[in-house]
């Protein structure tokens, strides 16, 4: 049995960012020294974008083929990457405390989304931040991008020196930037009534076996899960599962806790952002079975709705 743990995490500078600070803390409450497993996976290998090529999912596989072949005892996952039905022989045994859900806008001139010219260039590689931006601002040419948070901003105009500066803003998760340190890239924190977030933004998901048995691990991670961020993002994922959602459906999803109740918003947009579905649902905030069924609830009255009329759902 190791008297180590390794993390397994994919190379990415903010994966390696993430990883390491789950890894220290895990290791602290479990009493027992960290390796970090590097695991390189589809999402970091192949081109194109997310919809082209599979989907979020595309990130975690390998991760989770490597726990299950233990190559590595846990790992760590952007729990938005994380598909909505669990693997086999798999856990998420802990939901550490979420960073900031809100996308950033990070745009030349330190312009802001209502302050950027028609006709500017804006990229993202995320159909719901896509199809947010063309409802909020339909002037705008949105661009579909690819590549890791230095090279988006490098897209930036006079952001990056050096870089290719095509475009005057680029979108991305507030949480990212935070971790890796790159909050002045930041000129606006785009609130989320205007662009509701992906479910599970800004939260990371710790999976290991269903078997594992090394002393203090489990615990150390049952320690670790914080319980308010575990009921938001259960909710938020449940509505993703029973709405069938694939990347390519512009669907995002928010809980939060009001009181003794969790409060759920999800939206559902047409690609070209001309439609949308917008609603909210609460239910007492008692555990994560009831967190479930506020997501899956709200995502009945989407659909009766019409949700399945404007976005591209089942895929």
């Amino acid at each position: 049995m190791s008297t180590r743990i390794r993390v397994g995490t994919r190379g990415s500078a903010l994966a390696m960012t993430q990883t390491t600070t789950v890894a220290k803390r895990v290791s602290e409450l479990a009493d027992l020294p960290y390796d970090l497993v590097r695991v390189r996976t589809e999402g970091d290998v192949l081109k194109g974008s997310l919809s082209q090529i599979g989907g979020t999912g595309v990130f975690v596989a390998a991760l989770r083929d490597a726990l299950l072949e233990e190559r590595c005892d846990v790992a760590v996952h952007s729990l938005k990457d994380l598909p909505t039905l669990p693997a086999p022989g798999l856990t998420v045994a802990s939901v550490p405390e979420r960073e900031d859900v809100r996308d950033a806008l990070c745009a030349r001139d330190g312009l802001t989304l209502a302050t950027l010219p028609d006709g500017a260039r804006v990229g993202t590689g995320s159909p719901r931040r896509a199809a947010q931006l063309r409802s909020a601002r339909p002037g705008l040419e949105v661009v579909d991008i690819r590549g890791n948070v230095d090279t988006r901003l490098g897209r930036v105009a006079g952001l990056v020196p050096g870089a290719p500066g095509d475009l005057d803003a680029v979108v991305l998760a507030a949480a990212g930037l935070r971790r890796l340190g790159r909050e002045e890239a930041i000129t606006e924190l785009i609130d989320t009534d205007v662009m509701l977030p992906a479910a599970g933004q800004g939260a990371l998901a710790v999976e290991c076996r269903e078997s594992e048995a090394t002393p203090g691990v489990r615990e150390a991670l049952a320690a670790y899960d914080h319980l308010p961020t575990r009921l938001a993002v259960t909710a938020e994922r449940a509505v993703l599962l029973q709405l069938e959602a694939g990347c390519a459906a512009p669907i995002g999803a928010l809980a939060r806790l009001q009181g003794d109740d969790l409060a759920l918003e999800a939206v559902v947009c047409s690609p070209d952002g001309r439609s949308m579905i917008r609603l909210t649902r609460s239910a007492p905030a008692t555990d994560a079975v009831a967190a479930a069924r506020l997501g899956l609830a709200l995502a009945e009255e989407l659909l009766a709705a019409g949700a399945a009329d404007v976005a591209p759902l089942n895929s």
